[in-house]
């Protein structure tokens, strides 16, 4: 009998280089699950979400996704090499490039991936940066540029309660850029 991975893996390979919504896939893999085992496949969802998170999807934006055959055969060139890991915990001081925080304040430091590996993000020095334990977790469940966001929004209703008018301004000025450009238009704020 298939795993429900497997098929899920199948779909993808059938479907190469397009960007596909979740739900598409879902009924898909529901489907054809229970015609060729007669089960139900439990938490399709949750299957494509592993797939990429093993890289063998690109996650392209909030459910969808996207297999790519050239680089399902490149994942081992993804992840940084001891060499490369060094190079940027030097390059940026041994501390976490968010809060400043480094191995003397007791805090482990970790090299990440600016661009995630399931997104296509390569293992380059130009994409990694050094992160505290804390502020990789957050990125992890947020992307970077969700995590700025939900920061800019938090920092725009301090700067309101203080009645701090440059602050404010420059808040408003980097949320507008984020609508310009269509960046996490899921996380709401109000002008």
């Amino acid at each position: 009998m298939i795993s429900q991975l497997d098929l899920a893996r199948e779909f993808f390979k059938k479907n190469p280089n397009r960007d596909i919504k979740t739900a598409e896939a879902v009924d898909w893999l529901e489907t054809e699950f229970e015609d060729r085992t007669g089960e139900i496949f439990r938490d399709a969802p949750r299957a494509i979400r592993t797939l990429g998170q093993q890289g063998f999807l690109i996650k392209v934006s909030k459910g969808i996704y996207r297999y790519d055959p050239e680089l399902e055969h490149k994942r081992e060139l993804e992840d940084f090499t001891p060499k490369q890991k060094a190079e940027i915990l030097k390059r940026d001081g041994y501390k976490c490039v968010v809060c400043g925080l480094g191995s003397e304040h007791g805090v482990e430091l970790q090299v990440d991936h600016i661009k995630p590996k399931d997104k296509g993000g390569l293992a380059e020095l130009s994409n990694g940066q050094t992160l505290c334990g804390k502020h990789n977790y957050l990125k992890k469940n947020f992307s970077q540029t969700e995590t700025g966001k939900k920061f800019y929004i938090r920092l725009l209703e301090l700067a309101e309660k203080d009645g701090n008018t440059e602050l404010i301004e420059f808040c408003r000025d980097i949320l507008k850029t984020f609508e310009k450009h269509d960046i996490n238009g899921h996380i709401i704020w109000e002008d």
